[in-house]
Protein backbone atom coordinates (compact mmCIF):
# COMPACT_ATOMS: atom_id res chain seq x y z
CA UNK A 1 0.00 0.00 0.00
CA UNK A 2 1.49 3.59 -0.77
CA UNK A 3 0.45 4.68 3.07
CA UNK A 4 -1.61 7.39 4.50
CA UNK A 5 -0.96 11.05 3.31
CA UNK A 6 -0.20 13.59 6.97
CA UNK A 7 0.52 16.72 7.43
CA UNK A 8 4.33 17.34 8.94
CA UNK A 9 6.43 20.22 9.65
CA UNK A 10 3.52 22.41 7.58
CA UNK A 11 3.65 20.34 4.47
CA UNK A 12 1.54 17.13 3.01
CA UNK A 13 4.52 14.41 2.89
CA UNK A 14 3.75 11.06 1.78
CA UNK A 15 3.80 8.12 4.83
CA UNK A 16 4.73 5.25 2.16
CA UNK A 17 5.92 2.09 4.25
CA UNK A 18 9.65 2.66 4.97
CA UNK A 19 10.67 -0.77 3.01
CA UNK A 20 9.03 -0.23 0.15
CA UNK A 21 9.29 3.92 -0.35
CA UNK A 22 13.29 3.22 0.53
CA UNK A 23 13.65 -0.27 -1.26
CA UNK A 24 12.42 1.75 -4.96
CA UNK A 25 14.46 4.76 -3.72
CA UNK A 26 17.58 2.55 -2.99
CA UNK A 27 16.97 1.54 -6.73
CA UNK A 28 16.09 5.03 -8.08
CA UNK A 29 20.11 5.99 -6.79
CA UNK A 30 21.10 2.54 -8.22
CA UNK A 31 19.96 3.02 -11.68
CA UNK A 32 20.70 7.15 -11.44
CA UNK A 33 24.70 5.87 -10.75
CA UNK A 34 24.99 2.83 -13.20
CA UNK A 35 23.89 5.41 -15.67
CA UNK A 36 26.69 7.44 -14.88
CA UNK A 37 29.09 4.59 -15.18
CA UNK A 38 27.58 3.39 -18.60
CA UNK A 39 30.27 3.62 -21.76
CA UNK A 40 28.18 6.10 -22.81
CA UNK A 41 27.21 8.07 -19.63
CA UNK A 42 28.65 11.65 -18.29
CA UNK A 43 31.51 10.13 -16.99
CA UNK A 44 32.32 9.71 -20.64
CA UNK A 45 32.78 12.65 -21.65
CA UNK A 46 36.18 13.38 -22.63
CA UNK A 47 36.13 16.27 -24.64
CA UNK A 48 34.15 19.20 -26.09
CA UNK A 49 35.68 21.23 -28.89
CA UNK A 50 33.54 24.40 -30.84
CA UNK A 51 34.01 24.61 -34.62
CA UNK A 52 34.74 27.20 -36.88
CA UNK A 53 33.07 27.88 -40.43
CA UNK A 54 34.84 25.73 -42.94
CA UNK A 55 36.93 22.85 -42.16
CA UNK A 56 37.84 21.85 -38.84
CA UNK A 57 40.26 19.00 -38.65
CA UNK A 58 39.87 15.62 -36.76
CA UNK A 59 43.21 13.66 -34.82
CA UNK A 60 45.74 13.25 -32.53
CA UNK A 61 47.43 16.34 -33.71
CA UNK A 62 47.65 18.37 -30.84
CA UNK A 63 47.18 21.23 -33.22
CA UNK A 64 44.07 19.68 -34.44
CA UNK A 65 40.59 22.04 -34.01
CA UNK A 66 39.31 18.41 -32.88
CA UNK A 67 42.11 16.67 -31.02
CA UNK A 68 41.43 12.84 -30.27
CA UNK A 69 43.83 11.27 -27.73
CA UNK A 70 46.93 9.37 -28.47
CA UNK A 71 47.14 6.23 -30.35
CA UNK A 72 44.68 7.15 -32.86
CA UNK A 73 45.31 8.59 -36.41
CA UNK A 74 46.82 11.79 -36.80
CA UNK A 75 44.85 12.73 -39.56
CA UNK A 76 41.18 10.89 -38.90
CA UNK A 77 39.43 13.49 -41.36
CA UNK A 78 37.27 16.29 -41.35
CA UNK A 79 34.51 18.18 -39.85
CA UNK A 80 33.21 20.19 -42.65
CA UNK A 81 30.83 23.20 -40.82
CA UNK A 82 28.47 25.03 -43.45
CA UNK A 83 25.94 27.14 -42.39
CA UNK A 84 24.97 25.15 -39.51
CA UNK A 85 25.37 21.74 -41.39
CA UNK A 86 27.93 19.56 -40.40
CA UNK A 87 29.48 16.69 -42.43
CA UNK A 88 32.48 14.54 -41.50
CA UNK A 89 34.44 13.27 -44.10
CA UNK A 90 36.81 10.48 -42.79
CA UNK A 91 40.02 10.03 -43.81
CA UNK A 92 39.02 7.25 -46.09
CA UNK A 93 35.38 6.67 -46.69
CA UNK A 94 32.53 8.33 -47.29
CA UNK A 95 30.97 11.89 -45.95
CA UNK A 96 27.82 11.34 -43.31
CA UNK A 97 25.98 14.07 -42.47
CA UNK A 98 26.05 15.11 -38.71
CA UNK A 99 22.27 16.19 -36.98
CA UNK A 100 23.24 18.05 -33.88
CA UNK A 101 21.66 16.93 -30.71
CA UNK A 102 20.20 13.59 -32.58
CA UNK A 103 21.85 10.01 -32.26
CA UNK A 104 24.09 10.60 -35.13
CA UNK A 105 27.65 9.62 -34.26
CA UNK A 106 30.90 8.59 -35.67
CA UNK A 107 33.11 5.92 -33.82
CA UNK A 108 36.51 6.76 -33.91
CA UNK A 109 38.29 3.54 -32.25
CA UNK A 110 36.42 3.11 -28.94
CA UNK A 111 35.83 6.68 -29.26
CA UNK A 112 31.95 8.30 -29.72
CA UNK A 113 31.69 12.01 -31.48
CA UNK A 114 28.37 13.84 -31.35
CA UNK A 115 27.66 16.93 -32.77
CA UNK A 116 25.74 19.53 -30.00
CA UNK A 117 24.35 23.26 -30.73
CA UNK A 118 24.27 25.88 -27.98
CA UNK A 119 22.75 29.03 -29.12
CA UNK A 120 24.91 29.62 -32.49
CA UNK A 121 27.78 28.10 -31.48
CA UNK A 122 28.08 24.26 -33.05
CA UNK A 123 30.56 21.75 -31.24
CA UNK A 124 31.74 18.22 -31.15
CA UNK A 125 31.68 16.09 -28.06
CA UNK A 126 33.57 13.42 -27.74
CA UNK A 127 32.65 10.33 -25.63
CA UNK A 128 35.48 8.08 -24.38
CA UNK A 129 34.79 4.81 -22.18
CA UNK A 130 38.38 4.60 -21.30
CA UNK A 131 37.96 8.64 -20.08
CA UNK A 132 40.00 9.38 -17.17
CA UNK A 133 36.84 10.44 -14.81
CA UNK A 134 35.12 7.11 -15.57
CA UNK A 135 38.30 5.35 -14.80
CA UNK A 136 38.52 6.99 -11.02
CA UNK A 137 34.88 7.64 -10.51
CA UNK A 138 35.00 6.63 -6.74
CA UNK A 139 30.80 6.22 -6.56
CA UNK A 140 27.72 9.34 -5.70
CA UNK A 141 27.39 10.49 -2.03
CA UNK A 142 23.80 11.03 -1.00
CA UNK A 143 21.96 12.15 2.53
CA UNK A 144 20.40 9.28 3.69
CA UNK A 145 16.29 8.65 2.84
CA UNK A 146 14.42 11.02 5.26
CA UNK A 147 10.77 10.92 3.86
CA UNK A 148 9.93 14.22 5.27
CA UNK A 149 11.38 15.68 1.75
CA UNK A 150 8.92 13.31 -0.19
CA UNK A 151 6.82 16.70 -0.90
CA UNK A 152 3.51 17.02 -2.02
CA UNK A 153 2.98 20.15 -3.58
CA UNK A 154 0.40 22.72 -5.39
CA UNK A 155 0.65 22.91 -8.78
CA UNK A 156 -0.17 26.58 -9.86
CA UNK A 157 -0.69 26.44 -13.74
CA UNK A 158 0.02 30.06 -15.59
CA UNK A 159 -2.84 31.04 -17.66
CA UNK A 160 -0.49 30.88 -20.58
CA UNK A 161 3.09 29.12 -20.87
CA UNK A 162 5.60 31.08 -19.37
CA UNK A 163 9.09 31.82 -21.41
CA UNK A 164 11.62 31.83 -18.76
CA UNK A 165 15.70 32.54 -19.57
CA UNK A 166 18.07 30.65 -18.00
CA UNK A 167 21.77 31.32 -18.14
CA UNK A 168 24.16 27.98 -18.75
CA UNK A 169 27.67 27.33 -17.41
CA UNK A 170 28.72 28.68 -20.85
CA UNK A 171 27.60 32.35 -20.20
CA UNK A 172 25.17 32.07 -22.75
CA UNK A 173 21.31 32.93 -22.28
CA UNK A 174 18.94 30.25 -23.31
CA UNK A 175 15.33 30.08 -23.38
CA UNK A 176 12.49 27.31 -22.15
CA UNK A 177 8.90 27.50 -21.18
CA UNK A 178 7.69 27.03 -17.77
CA UNK A 179 3.69 25.64 -17.70
CA UNK A 180 3.46 26.95 -14.13
CA UNK A 181 4.92 26.10 -10.62
CA UNK A 182 5.10 24.16 -7.42
CA UNK A 183 4.42 25.77 -4.10
CA UNK A 184 4.69 24.11 -0.90
CA UNK A 185 5.56 24.77 2.57
CA UNK A 186 8.06 23.92 5.28
CA UNK A 187 7.51 24.74 8.52
CA UNK A 188 5.40 27.60 8.55
CA UNK A 189 7.58 29.01 5.52
CA UNK A 190 5.92 29.08 1.90
CA UNK A 191 8.32 27.86 -1.01
CA UNK A 192 8.01 27.53 -4.72
CA UNK A 193 9.76 26.09 -7.83
CA UNK A 194 9.38 26.72 -11.23
CA UNK A 195 10.32 24.15 -13.67
CA UNK A 196 10.32 23.84 -17.59
CA UNK A 197 8.56 21.22 -19.70
CA UNK A 198 11.26 18.58 -20.67
CA UNK A 199 10.18 16.04 -23.69
CA UNK A 200 12.51 12.55 -23.67
CA UNK A 201 11.35 9.08 -25.33
CA UNK A 202 9.18 8.20 -22.12
CA UNK A 203 7.17 11.17 -22.34
CA UNK A 204 6.95 14.51 -20.50
CA UNK A 205 7.81 15.73 -17.19
CA UNK A 206 8.95 18.79 -15.01
CA UNK A 207 12.34 19.64 -14.37
CA UNK A 208 13.49 21.85 -11.68
CA UNK A 209 16.68 22.99 -11.57
CA UNK A 210 17.49 24.42 -8.08
CA UNK A 211 19.84 26.08 -5.49
CA UNK A 212 19.08 25.69 -2.03
CA UNK A 213 21.21 26.62 1.19
CA UNK A 214 23.65 23.40 1.14
CA UNK A 215 24.83 24.63 -2.05
CA UNK A 216 29.01 25.00 -1.96
CA UNK A 217 28.70 23.26 1.54
CA UNK A 218 27.36 19.97 0.90
CA UNK A 219 25.93 20.00 -2.03
CA UNK A 220 27.07 20.90 -5.55
CA UNK A 221 28.48 24.44 -5.71
CA UNK A 222 25.89 25.42 -8.90
CA UNK A 223 22.63 23.67 -7.71
CA UNK A 224 20.91 20.04 -8.44
CA UNK A 225 18.38 19.57 -10.72
CA UNK A 226 14.88 17.62 -9.78
CA UNK A 227 12.68 15.51 -11.90
CA UNK A 228 9.44 15.30 -11.37
CA UNK A 229 6.06 13.88 -12.94
CA UNK A 230 3.27 15.88 -14.78
CA UNK A 231 0.69 17.62 -12.44
CA UNK A 232 -1.84 15.50 -11.34
CA UNK A 233 -5.43 16.87 -10.18
CA UNK A 234 -3.41 19.89 -9.26
CA UNK A 235 -0.36 17.81 -7.38
CA UNK A 236 3.22 17.53 -8.19
CA UNK A 237 5.06 15.14 -6.23
CA UNK A 238 8.64 16.77 -4.68
CA UNK A 239 11.00 13.85 -3.84
CA UNK A 240 13.80 15.59 -3.00
CA UNK A 241 15.60 12.67 -2.01
CA UNK A 242 16.31 12.11 -6.10
CA UNK A 243 17.74 15.61 -5.92
CA UNK A 244 20.97 15.03 -8.32
CA UNK A 245 23.85 16.52 -9.50
CA UNK A 246 24.09 18.43 -12.94
CA UNK A 247 26.49 16.41 -15.50
CA UNK A 248 29.10 19.62 -14.82
CA UNK A 249 29.58 18.16 -11.37
CA UNK A 250 31.20 15.63 -13.43
CA UNK A 251 32.75 16.72 -16.46
CA UNK A 252 33.85 20.16 -17.42
CA UNK A 253 32.90 18.86 -20.99
CA UNK A 254 29.01 19.20 -20.10
CA UNK A 255 27.11 22.87 -21.05
CA UNK A 256 24.76 22.68 -17.78
CA UNK A 257 22.28 25.51 -17.55
CA UNK A 258 22.17 26.77 -13.75
CA UNK A 259 19.39 27.60 -12.00
CA UNK A 260 17.05 30.57 -12.42
CA UNK A 261 16.43 33.59 -9.39
CA UNK A 262 13.10 32.11 -8.59
CA UNK A 263 15.10 28.61 -7.98
CA UNK A 264 17.39 29.82 -5.23
CA UNK A 265 15.90 29.24 -2.12
CA UNK A 266 16.55 29.94 1.29
CA UNK A 267 16.26 26.99 2.93
CA UNK A 268 18.64 24.00 3.70
CA UNK A 269 17.56 20.99 2.29
CA UNK A 270 19.03 18.00 3.51
CA UNK A 271 18.23 15.40 1.48
CA UNK A 272 19.22 13.74 -2.28
CA UNK A 273 22.41 14.18 -3.66
CA UNK A 274 25.66 15.53 -2.15
CA UNK A 275 28.48 17.12 -3.87
CA UNK A 276 30.87 14.91 -5.49
CA UNK A 277 34.32 14.65 -3.83
CA UNK A 278 36.56 14.50 -6.90
CA UNK A 279 35.05 17.39 -8.62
Amino acid sequence: MRGALLLAAGALVLAAAPSSWENELRAWRDAYEASLKAPDGWLSVAGLFWLHEGDNAVGSDPLSPVVLREGLPKQAGVLRLRSGVVTFEPASGPPVVLRHDSPDAVHLGSLTMTIIRRGDRIGARLKDPESAARRNFTGCQWFPPDAKWRIEARWIPYPTPKVTKLLNVLGMTIEETSPGYAEFTVGDKPFHLEPITEKTEQGEHLFFLMKDATAGRTTYAAGRYLYAAMPSNGIVELDFNKAENPPCAFTSFATCPLPPRQNILPLAIEAGEKKYEKH
